[in-house]
């Protein structure tokens, strides 16, 4: 029985991989991880946006005696959040030569597992830099530029303005205008004034994600005190502390050029990675191309980053 040629083997790898791209991009980055664990990183079967019931709506709040009349006024809110879902793929090429000369097992052994790997970590590092993009790439994610602004105010998130929904806005501190200056001394201060602002009663930022010079400037504090504050975060490879109830952990991915330095107050308990069945970071079947001597496979993945709640996010930015 002739032994399956490498077009073969590696269609038969990515099927199985699949599980594994999804593991490799959660775990490359300190958002997604910290959903993982909270059970927001979900699936979804279909739908044209994909939809988030907000959790902040206030309705008519009236003081009354006995038989006073009491208002049926009902109050002018929104119910939800929608968010466009967005597409990507990788393509996983095997030309017709590689195809007839790594026909041994050893040698097609090794060309899957390389293949296969840099698929996965491609789509990994991408959708993990995208992960702090502002969306406006073409089909780009909803990025923490975007649900977590540098300018709360304005701009239009999951089809809702916040210009006109002031309950949509997210926290924001400029060191530089409120205190001068950022360093390792008076860092904190944004901080505490950034953490009083995205808390409401024991509702509170769990995440904090820094860039490097942030990141920096908080160890330099810290230093005497130095420990980290979760050995399984450190065993992943990312450097973190505590500070308050939130990790801080810096994320090289959150260092974005032309976007100013600081860090995103999350609380994770709003956020969500969601990704529709059939594009969860599978393969499509093997494609001969019709004009050149080769197949192709595509990684897939199709989704977004949502948010429920943009009050109780904040932005720490110089």
């Amino acid at each position: 029985m002739a032994e399956p040629g490498i077009g073969e083997q590696l269609a038969f790898t990515l099927q199985n991989f699949a599980p594994g791209v999804s593991d490799n991009v959660t775990n490359q980055n300190a958002l997604l991880r910290e959903l993982k664990k909270k059970g927001n990183i979900k699936t979804v079967r279909g739908g044209r946006t994909l939809v988030e019931h907000l959790t902040y709506a206030e309705a008519d709040y009236q003081r009354y005696s006995g038989w006073d009349t009491l208002s049926v006024q009902q109050a002018t809110v929104l119910d939800a959040a929608e968010f466009t879902p967005v597409q990507s793929a990788v393509p996983v090429a095997i030309s017709g030569r590689d195809e007839r000369i790594n026909r041994g097992r050893e040698q097609i052994r090794d060309i899957v597992k390389v293949k296969a790997q840099n698929a996965s970590d491609t789509m990994a590092n991408r959708i993990t830099q995208d992960i702090y993009s502002d969306g406006t790439g073409t089909n780009q994610i909803n990025g923490l530029q975007a649900l977590i602004a540098d300018d709360p105010t304005t701009g239009t998130v999951g089809g809702i303005n916040a210009s006109t929904f002031a309950f949509w806005q997210n926290k924001m501190v400029d060191v530089s205008d409120e205190i001068g200056t950022v360093n390792a001394a008076n860092v904190l201060s944004g901080m505490n004034k950034l953490w009083l602002e995205c808390t409401r009663g024991t509702d509170a930022p769990d995440l904090i994600t820094s860039d490097d010079t942030y990141f920096t400037l908080y160890e330099e504090n810290l230093q005497p005190l130095m420990r980290f504050s979760s050995e399984q975060e450190a065993d992943a490879g990312f450097m973190n502390y505590r500070y308050k109830r939130a990790r801080v952990l810096y994320d090289g991915d959150a260092t974005t050029t032309g976007h100013p330095v600081g860090m995103y107050f999350i609380n994770t308990k709003y956020l969500c990675f969601k990704s529709y069945e059939g594009a969860n970071f599978q393969p499509t079947q093997k494609i001969r191309a019709t004009n050149q001597d080769g197949t192709v496979m595509h990684i897939l993945w199709m989704g977004n980053l949502t948010c429920s709640n943009r009050s109780l996010q904040g932005r720490l930015k110089s």
